[in-house]
């Protein structure tokens, strides 16, 4: 059998599909499917109209402190504008948790795509990187 760079095994235990992501794609859309939507986890009418204008609107440049993102930038900051309002230092979850408004923009910080993706991916629960 002649061996396909950049592919891998499906991540999830016992899967023999073959993919260039983590999952193979029946395995991502079940994924999709336990997550739900944006709704559902949460972000509503509220987040769309306070937190994330609010966010960005402050931090209209990324400030992320050092992902892997930044640090292959060598500046250790990407200076990219923010695409994304992200909640820091706590997660909505935690922040609904303590009773806190997890609408209010000083809960979160401005990040541009790449910084986004690099942090879910390594601090989120669920993240792709655990």
């Amino acid at each position: 059998m002649a061996r396909r760079t950049g592919w891998r095994v499906c991540s999830v235990p016992g899967c023999p599909e073959f993919t260039q992501t983590g999952r193979c794609d029946e395995h991502r859309r079940e994924a999709e499917q336990r997550r739900g939507t944006a709704r559902q986890r949460g972000y509503g009418q509220q987040h769309e109209q306070r937190f994330r204008p609010g966010v960005l609107r402050r931090d209209p440049v990324c400030t992320c402190p050092g992902c892997a993102s930044c640090l292959r930038t060598g500046s250790g900051r990407c200076n990219r504008e923010s695409l994304h309002a992200d909640h820091w230092p706590l997660s909505r979850r935690e922040l609904v948790a303590a009773g806190d408004d997890p609408d209010d923009p000083k809960h979160g910080r401005g990040l541009c795509g790449p910084c986004h993706s690099s942090h879910t991916a390594s601090e989120q629960p669920g993240g792709w990187h655990q």
